[in-house]
């Protein structure tokens, strides 16, 4: 079977209304594909910046996939969330971005964004926190209702990824 290894770190965020961030990830592929070693979902630190606003995580991420067809190609999911003075957690943000099918080392920057709620819960939101949260986090890279979604940018997750193909010539997959 073809392989790929990804091998990197999730750096940090910047760009978000607040500070103290963590980010919760995960990977999702298709049936074709295989997990062989590495974890699939995790999540970082808090990161409070002193200077700036960019929240640095260093967060590794190491996967080791058996595939037997393209079809499927690992897309990470992000979500960025604030944790304020009390210790209560608000989302800030969804994204998600294609692992690139290139071998080599990439610079990812992926774009976040979060539901906006009625006038009603964003005022809550202002007072109270939280906010509103899809119910099912699918919707983040399937995109098949995501249409109806009222949403606001947010900011941006940068990633570094390094990217291994094995096998991929005996299996008819040209680099």
């Amino acid at each position: 079977m073809a392989e790929v290894h990804i091998v990197g770190q999730i750096v940090g965020a910047s760009g978000f209304p607040q500070s103290s961030l963590f980010c919760k990830w995960g990977v999702h592929t298709g049936g074709a594909w295989r997990l062989l070693s590495g974890l699939k979902e995790g999540q970082t630190q808090v990161d409070t910046p002193q200077i700036g606003d960019m929240a640095y995580w260093s967060h590794p991420v190491d996967l080791h996939y058996a595939t037997k067809g393209l079809q499927g190609w690992p897309k990470l999911h992000l979500q960025v969330w604030h944790q304020d003075s009390f210790g209560r957690c608000q989302l800030y943000g969804y994204g998600y971005c294609h692992v690139p099918s290139s071998a080599g080392h990439h610079r990812i920057r992926c774009a976040t964004w979060r539901p906006l709620g009625s006038w009603q819960e964003q005022l809550t939101q202002m007072f109270v926190g939280g906010g509103p949260q899809l119910r099912s986090p699918d919707l983040i890279y399937s995109g098949a209702d995501r249409y109806r979604l009222l949403t606001e940018a947010m900011g941006t997750v940068e990633l570094e990824l390094g990217v291994i193909t094995r096998h991929f010539d005996k299996y008819g997959v040209e680099s």
